[in-house]
C-alpha cells in the first residue's frame, strides 16, 4: 500500500513538471488536460495562477480550479456578488489577488474578501476610480497585507489611508500614486504605523515636508519614489538630517522645485543606494559630485531630460566608476567630449542610453565602443550627427549586446552585418533606418539565432527575401514590425509563419499584404496576440474569418482602412480573448452591424474609435457596453467624407 502510494506521488510530480514546460501555450496545457481523467485531475491541481476573462465563467473556472494562489481579474469586470462567489471558494488558499481597473467593487465585496481570505498578502486595485475610504476601511481589515497597490484611486483621502495604516501594520509595499486626495497626514500615518515598509510610491501626491522626517525614520525603507511632487523643494529638502541608510533605489523624476542644492539632503548618508533617478529637473553639473561622491553603491542612474555640460559628466565618471547603468535621452548639451571622458572611466557599464543627444558624433561611438566593450543594451534613437561607417564598430567590439536601438540613425547594410556578429542580440530596433536595403538583415539572420523582438518600421528597403532570412534563422522571434515596408508581400508572412512563437505582428500600411498571407500567420503562430493590419487595404473578411478558427489567443487587433464588413466582424467574436480593437474608416461596415460585433465580442475592454460615432451609437448601447467593462476611446482623427455618407446612409 505505502508503495503504492509512493509511486502515485511520484507519478504526479513527473507530471507536475512537465506542466511546468507547458506555461508558454495555454493550449498545450487543454490537450494535456483532455488526455485522460487523472491528466485533467492533475492538471486542476497544478495551476496556482489564474487569469479569467469573462465574468460569466467565473463559476465553472472555480469548480475547475480550485488551488489557485494568485488571481488576476484585471481583464474580467466583477461585482461584488462575484467577489463573494471567489472569496469563499478560495478562503484557505488564494494569496493575492488583481482588482485593478475594477469599476464595480464597493466596499461590500471587498470587506467579504478580506473576512474570508484570510492568507491574502498582496492586493492590487490601481486605477479603480470608484474606491472610496469606505472601501480602504475594508482593506485594513487584511491584517497579514503585505502589498498593496492603490495608483491612481482619486476618491480615497487621508482618512481611508488612515484606516489602512492603522489595520495593514505587516505592510512592506505601498503604492499610491496619483491619490491626489492624500497628503501628509495620510503618508506619515503610514510612516508612523506600518514599521516595515520597503517600498513606497508617492508620485504625484501633494505632500510636503511635514511627511519627510516621517519617512525617513523607516528603518526597512529601500525603494523611495518622490516623482512629479512640486510641493517639495529644496528648504524641505534642507530640514533632514540625513538620508535613510538603507535606501537603495530613490526617485525624484519632475521635482520641478528641487533642485541639486537639495539633493545632498536625501542621498547623505544613504551608502546602500544603487538606483538614483533624477529626470527632468534636475541639472548635470559639477555640483552634482557633491550628491554622488559619498555613494559607493550607486550601479543605476538617470538624468534624462536634463541639461548637462562637460564639468557634470565629468563628475559622474570620477565619482561612480562602478556604474553599471546610464541613461541620457534627450541630454541637453553631451558632446563628444563629455561622452567620451565617461565611456574611458566606466569601465563596467553594462547599459547605456544616449538617445536624442543630438550633438555626439562617430567619436563618440568610437570611444564608447572602445571602453564599454562589456555593454549588454546600447540605445542611440535620433542620434542623427552620427555617420553610417560609425555602427561597424559596434559589431567589432560589443560582443555582449543583447539590446540594440538604433530607431532613426543613419545606419545601413555595412554596419548591420558588422552588427549580426552580436551574437546575443535579442532585441533589434531599426525603425525609420532609410539606409537599409536588406542585406544587412540576411546577415543577422544568419548569426543571430536569439533574436525575440525586431522592428523595421518604415526600413523602405526591406523585402520579401530579407525577412524570409530572418524567419528562417530567428526561431525564437516573438515580436515583428513590418509597419510601411511597402515593399514586402505575402510571401513574407507565409515565411514568418514558421516561426511559431511570434505573438506581435505590425504590417499596417503594407499595400500588398491581403487576407492570403494573414491566413497563414494564424494558421501557424498560435500564440498571436496582437495584430495590426491598419491600411491593408486588400485584408477583408477571408483572413478575418481564418483568425477566429486558429488565432485563439488574440487579445489586439488593428482593422482600420481594411476591407471588412459586418459578416467579418461579427465573426470575431468567437475569439473570446480578445481585449482590444481599433475601427476607423471601414467601408463596409455599417452602423447596425458595427452594434451587433461589438455586443457579440463579450471579453472586450477597449474599443478605438472615431469620435463621430458617438451621435450613430444609441445612448442605451454605450451604457450596456460600459456596465460590461468595455470604455470607447474615441478617436478625432481626419473623416473621410465618403465613408461618412455611406454610415449615414446604412441606418
Amino acid at each position: 500500500m505505502v508503495n503504492t502510494l509512493k509511486s502515485t506521488d511520484d507519478f504526479e510530480l513527473a507530471l507536475f513538471l512537465i506542466l511546468e514546460y507547458l506555461d508558454d501555450n495555454p493550449f498545450d496545457k487543454k490537450s494535456f488536460s483532455l488526455v485522460c481523467k487523472t491528466f485533467h485531475k492533475v492538471e486542476s491541481r497544478h495551476r496556482k495562477v489564474l487569469r479569467p476573462l469573462r465574468p460569466k465563467l467565473l463559476i465553472n473556472i472555480i469548480n475547475r480550479y480550485p488551488y489557485v494562489m494568485h488571481l488576476n481579474l484585471s481583464s474580467c469586470p466583477i461585482t461584488d456578488d462575484s467577489l463573494d462567489v471567489i472569496s469563499n471558494a478560495y478562503m484557505s488558499c488564494l494569496c493575492s489577488i488583481d482588482l485593478s481597473r475594477s469599476r464595480f467593487l464597493s466596499h461590500t465585496g471587498l470587506s467579504n474578501l478580506v473576512v474570508n481570505c484570510q492568507n491574502l498578502v498582496e492586493i492590487d486595485l490601481s486605477d479603480a476610480t470608484k474606491l472610496t475610504d469606505l472601501g480602504a476601511l475594508a482593506i485594513s481589515k487584511a491584517s497579514n497585507l503585505e502589498k498593496l497597490w492603490l495608483a491612481a484611486c482619486k476618491l480615497i483621502t487621508d482618512v481611508g489611508i488612515g484606516y489602512i495604516a492603522d489595520g495593514c501594520r505587516k505592510l512592506k509595499l505601498i503604492d499610491l500614486r496619483w491619490c491626489l486626495d492624500v497628503g501628509d497626514l495620510g503618508v506619515g500615518l503610514i510612516a508612523v504605523k506600518c514599521k516595515e515598509i520597503r517600498s513606497l510610491d508617492l508620485s504625484y501626491l501633494n505632500i510636503t515636508n511635514k511627511c519627510l522626517p516621517s519617512i525617513f525614520q523607516l528603518k526597512y525603507l529601500e525603494d523611495l519614489t518622490f516623482e512629479g511632487c512640486l510641493s517639495i523643494d529644496d528648504d524641505d529638502l534642507e530640514t533632514l538630517k540625513r538620508g535613510r541608510k538603507s535606501i537603495k533605489t530613490l526617485n525624484l523624476t519632475n521635482c520641478e522645485n528641487a533642485s541639486l542644492r537639495g539633493l545632498p539632503f536625501l542621498t547623505s548618508g544613504a551608502a546602500c543606494l544603487s538606483y538614483l533617478n533624477l529626470t527632468n529637473g534636475f541639472g548635470v553639473t559639477e555640483a552634482l559630485a557633491s550628491s554622488l561622491r559619498n555613494l559607493p553603491n550607486l550601479q543605476s542612474i538617470k538624468l534624462n531630460g536634463n541639461d548637462v555640460d562637460h564639468s557634470g559628466l565629468e563628475a559622474i565618471g570620477n565619482c561612480c566608476i562602478l556604474l553599471r547603468k546610464l541613461s541620457l535621452n534627450k541630454c541637453r548639451g553631451v558632446t563628444d567630449e563629455g561622452l567620451s571622458f565617461l565611456a574611458m572611466k566606466l569601465k563596467e557599464l553594462r547599459k547605456l542610453n544616449i538617445s536624442r543627444c543630438r550633438k555626439i558624433t562617430e567619436i563618440s561611438v568610437d570611444n564608447v565602443t572602445k571602453s564599454c566593450t562589456f555593454l549588454t543594451s546600447l540605445k542611440m534613437k535620433s542620434c542623427y550627427l552620427i555617420s553610417k561607417e560609425a555602427f561597424t564598430l559596434i559589431g567589432e567590439r560589443c560582443h555582449h549586446l543583447k539590446k540594440l536601438d538604433l530607431t532613426d540613425t543613419e545606419v545601413d547594410d555595412a554596419g548591420l552585418m558588422s552588427i549580426a556578429s552580436c551574437a546575443e542580440l535579442s532585441v533589434l530596433r531599426l525603425a525609420i533606418c532609410y539606409n537599409l536595403r536588406g542585406s544587412g538583415l540576411i546577415q543577422v539572420g544568419k548569426f543571430c539565432q536569439k533574436l525575440i523582438e525586431l522592428n523595421l518600421y518604415r526600413a523602405m528597403g526591406i523585402k520579401d527575401l530579407n525577412v524570409a532570412a530572418i524567419a528562417s534563422g530567428c526561431p525564437r522571434l516573438e515580436m515583428i514590425n513590418l509597419g510601411y515596408c511597402k515593399k514586402i508581400t505575402n510571401m513574407s508572412l507565409v515565411s514568418l509563419s514558421k516561426c511559431s512563437r511570434l505573438r506581435v505582428v505590425e504590417i499596417q500600411g503594407c499595400p500588398s499584404i491581403s487576407s492570403t498571407g494573414i491566413v497563414s500567420i494564424s494558421i501557424g503562430c498560435k500564440l498571436l496576440n496582437e495584430l495590426d493590419v491598419k491600411k491593408c487595404h486588400m485584408f477583408n473578411d477571408i483572413g478575418l474569418l481564418s483568425l477566429t478558427k486558429f488565432s485563439r489567443n488574440l487579445k489586439e487587433i488593428n482593422l482600420s482602412y481594411c476591407s471588412i464588413t459586418d459578416v467579418g466582424l461579427l465573426a470575431l467574436a468567437k475569439i473570446t480573448s480578445l481585449r482590444s480593437i481599433t475601427i476607423l474608416h471601414l467601408r463596409g461596415l455599417s452602423t447596425r452591424g458595427f452594434i451587433v460585433a461589438l455586443l457579440a465580442c463579450g471579453g472586450l475592454r477597449t474599443v478605438k474609435v472615431h469620435e463621430l460615432f458617438k451621435s450613430l451609437f444609441p445612448q442605451s448601447f454605450l451604457e450596456r457596453m460600459e456596465s460590461r467593462g468595455c470604455f470607447f476611446n474615441w478617436q478625432n482623427k481626419s473623416f473621410q467624407a465618403c465613408f461618412w455618407r455611406q454610415m449615414i446612409l446604412s441606418n
